[in-house]
């Protein structure tokens, strides 16, 4: 079982396929999601990694995460959160994923919170189709109807489909297909729509009712860090470069050009 990330919705678009046909597909956006935490079974009795993604200042996080974060060396993200993963895919704190996490073909399970729509009447909440437009109705015509029987049962039974808060409730779309990624530009894009309003954040985890293709990083995609070594080097050309243009600029004295 591997880690899942947090990802931006960027909105939705469509992308023609090999044989000509359109396919809808949602943009979905890594902008620095990485590891901030880990959960073992020896400390805290189960495996998991915390990954966070999304910059914030240090004045806007509550006292406690800034201390676990300075405490763990991990930075500081807006928004985190837990993933379950086998023991032997705990990822060191740190670790960036990338869009390569996931593969061209592979079935993915995204979560998030949907557009609120606020207070909402039986119509449009459960598509009822209201009463009479004329024939003894009136000012009620939106209206749901009665809500239960008389003496017996002598009450509204729970879970009634009534007027109520419509949206803004956490809810999981299985068995998205990955289309497409992009590693240049760090976003993934999967068939269909996912839950939540443009700019929104999501978990995209592997699907748990479809195998895993071939392919899959395990035990996970993540970004390579260059070696100190290379680093060393680039540096050193760097500094090489800016020295020998600093000699071949020759200051132009006052006066010199007519």
């Amino acid at each position: 079982m591997r880690s899942g990330v947090l990802v931006r919705k960027l909105g939705m678009t469509r992308l023609f396929l090999d044989d000509g046909r359109h396919c809808p597909v949602t943009v979905l956006a890594l902008e620095g999601c990485e590891v901030v935490g880990q959960r073992t079974p020896e400390r805290d009795g189960y495996s998991a990694v915390q990954v966070g993604s999304g910059s914030v200042p240090a004045r806007n996080i509550a006292k406690p995460q800034r201390a676990a974060g300075e405490k763990s060396g991990a930075p500081l993200k807006r928004h985190v959160r837990e993933f379950r993963v086998s023991p032997e895919n705990i990822l060191e704190t740190g670790s960036r994923f990338r869009s390569g996490h996931f593969v061209v073909g592979q079935y993915v399970d995204a979560r998030g919170v949907t557009i609120g729509k606020g207070f909402a009447g039986a119509m449009k909440r459960h598509n009822f189709g209201g009463l009479r437009a004329s024939h003894g109705v009136s000012i009620s015509h939106r209206s749901h109807g009665s809500t239960g029987n008389s003496q017996d049962p002598g009450r509204v039974f729970k879970g009634k489909k009534m007027a109520g808060q419509m949206g803004a409730r956490q809810r999981t779309i299985q068995n998205l297909q990955v289309v497409s990624t992009d590693e240049e530009r760090g976003v993934i894009l999967v068939k269909g729509g996912v839950p939540g309003a443009p700019g929104s954040w999501l978990t995209l985890s592997d699907a748990v009712k479809r195998a895993l293709p071939p392919g899959v990083p395990f035990p996970a995609g993540i970004e390579e860090t260059p070696a100190p070594q290379a680093v060393d080097e680039a540096q050193d050309q760097i500094d090489e470069s800016a020295a020998a243009t600093q000699e071949n600029d020759v200051p132009v004295e006052a006066g010199g050009e007519e």
